[in-house]
């Protein structure tokens, strides 16, 4: 992989980054909360696949989100795997189960907890 491939990959995925937190600071109502869901899911998706292109870009090959996080913990590119493993667990509750209750606790964990760490990530310095 080209090093301005992966330079792309990192833009789409901070693009998406901005795009999550511009919802979270327009949220209102359940509606709006949907929607930061809906963009966190993309957000983690666009993480761990930007994440699989930077340890290619350094050698290391990875197939499935949990052992890309993993390697990457290992290789330095993130300092926390656990917490990305969180979102990656979010992400998947939120896809496949819908009850408010899960979605509220989401939301705040996004808001709270997931926009402060992916904001400190800064992946172009990990190439």
């Amino acid at each position: 992989m080209k090093k301005s491939e992966v330079l792309i990959k990192i833009q789409n995925f901070e693009k998406a980054l901005q795009r999550l937190k511009e919802a979270v600071e327009r949220a209102k109502d359940d509606l709006d909360r949907d929607g930061v869901i809906q963009r966190f899911e993309f957000t983690v998706e666009l993480l761990w696949k930007t994440l699989k292109s930077v340890l290619e870009y350094q050698g290391i090959e990875c197939y499935s989100p949990r052992a890309c996080i993993k390697e990457a913990f290992k290789a330095n590119i993130i300092d926390d795997d656990e917490i990305i493993l969180d979102m990656l667990e979010d992400r998947n509750k939120s896809s496949h189960i819908y009850d408010e209750e899960t979605s509220e606790e989401i939301f705040e964990r996004i808001k709270n907890v997931y926009i402060e760490y992916l904001d400190k990530l800064n992946l172009k310095t990990k190439i």
